[in-house]
């Protein structure tokens, strides 16, 4: 007999348990789950919930492993600053990768094992069952905290996210806020030098600066981030092409461009990802920076002031530095806490690109707003959605009375 016919056993002996969820979910995770809906209307799809958050994930692992190649690479680089002049031939190495594994593979492992927990826990406490809804929570979080971000301050922040962020509004499907980004929010909150230093990017970079301080090679440990460099009126000392491939500092799945635009075109193929959103977010970041651009030519501003730097980026620029991109594709995109509407998609989506250059400008201490815009359009989205529906129930009932006049 095969180990899904004796997980058919065991389930009917835990059926109506307190432990119950937690067997259901390690069933459902190996296997489909052996019954179908028999009453109500239903649409029959071969998807169902943790399909969909799979594609997701095959959408991120690029990026994973791509930071891991970086995280070594950046690791080395910061030592040996030659590297840096042959980027191509000096990433893809397997110290490299070995590297990146070691400082990133605890934070998978302390995301999944500590979020599953909370998950877990709420499931056996409330007598649900377990939700599918941090499979892709629990990849994101790793991939937008420093890869030296504190094992136990990932877990603190993982706890406060599921918590409240998620399973105080009832679960998966339930909430108002993205998870992830809540994540975030509290540790950039709670731990800002963690999340907004200028060495918290590189691996050990933090650790070396403590061992040779005041020394006179303390800048070439630095892992400044190229938005910090502009925040600062500092020069940058990558290109575009570094900036496109991904061969910078930066939270651990947010540099590489090219990948992250691979993703949104797998995400909009496969009807997981609203290319509405996406487009509409680059769409409004776009404006935001042409809008800075011209305040900057019009001489409205000194190039002494601590906003120049940033204002004075070309506009298309801004898509290239920081984690506006990996924001887009993979944050607002969220079904459960972005607009549902194709015309409230617009409004979201443009919203959050123009309020994330906007935050990024005029936050020269933390030059990353896209998190921050992205959370507070979580919170109006049901509200662009109640006005276009009711918008359409306007024009509808105008149509009617012209046709009944």
């Amino acid at each position: 007999m095969g180990l899904k016919e004796n997980l058919h056993k065991l389930k009917k002996k835990y059926e109506g348990k307190k432990m119950a969820p937690a067997f259901n979910a390690l069933h459902t995770f190996l296997y489909l789950p052996n019954e179908t809906t028999h009453s109500g209307s239903h649409v029959r799809a071969a998807d169902d919930l943790k399909r969909t958050m799979n594609t997701v994930i095959v959408a991120l692992v690029p990026c994973l492993l791509f930071g891991m190649f970086n995280a070594g690479y950046q690791h080395y680089a910061a030592i040996d600053e030659t590297l840096r002049a042959a980027p191509l031939e000096n990433f893809f190495t397997m110290d490299n990768f070995l590297m990146g594994c070691l400082t990133i593979l605890p934070l998978v492992i302390v995301s999944y094992g500590v979020g599953l927990a909370v998950e877990f826990l709420f499931a056996v406490i409330k007598g649900h069952e377990v939700e599918e809804g941090y499979l892709v929570t629990g990849m994101l979080v790793p991939l937008i905290v420093p890869v030296d971000i504190p094992l136990w301050m990932l877990a603190v922040a993982v706890i406060f996210g599921v918590v409240i962020g998620k399973e105080v509004f009832g679960g998966t499907g339930m909430n108002i806020l993205n998870p992830a980004l809540t994540i975030r929010a509290f540790l950039f909150f709670a731990y800002p030098t963690w999340m907004s230093g200028d060495k918290v990017w590189v691996h050990g970079a933090v650790e070396r600066s403590k061992e040779i301080a005041g020394g006179a090679n303390l800048d070439a440990i630095s892992g400044e981030t190229i938005l910090g460099s502009y925040a600062q009126n500092q020069e940058v000392m990558y290109s575009l092409q570094d900036m496109f491939f991904g061969f910078i500092p930066g939270s651990v799945g947010e540099t590489s461009k090219l990948l992250i635009i691979i993703g949104a075109l797998f995400l909009i193929f496969t009807k997981v990802g609203s290319w509405r959103i996406i487009l509409s977010t680059l769409v409004g970041a776009l404006v935001m920076g042409l809008i800075f651009n011209g305040v900057v030519d019009a001489g409205w501003i000194e190039n002494t002031s601590k906003f120049y730097g940033l204002m004075s980026l070309p506009f298309w620029e801004h898509l290239l530095v920081g984690g506006l991109l990996f924001g887009a594709v993979y944050m607002a995109t969220d079904p459960v806490t972005a607009s549902q509407t194709n015309k409230g998609k617009w409004i979201y989506g443009f919203l959050i690109g123009f309020i994330s250059i906007m935050i990024r400008v005029f936050n020269p201490a933390y030059p990353e707003g896209v998190f921050l815009a992205i959370l507070l359009m979580n919170v109006f989205a049901p509200t662009i959605d109640h006005y276009v529906l009711q918008g359409n129930i306007k024009r509808r009932q105008k149509r009617l009375k012209v046709k009944t006049a």
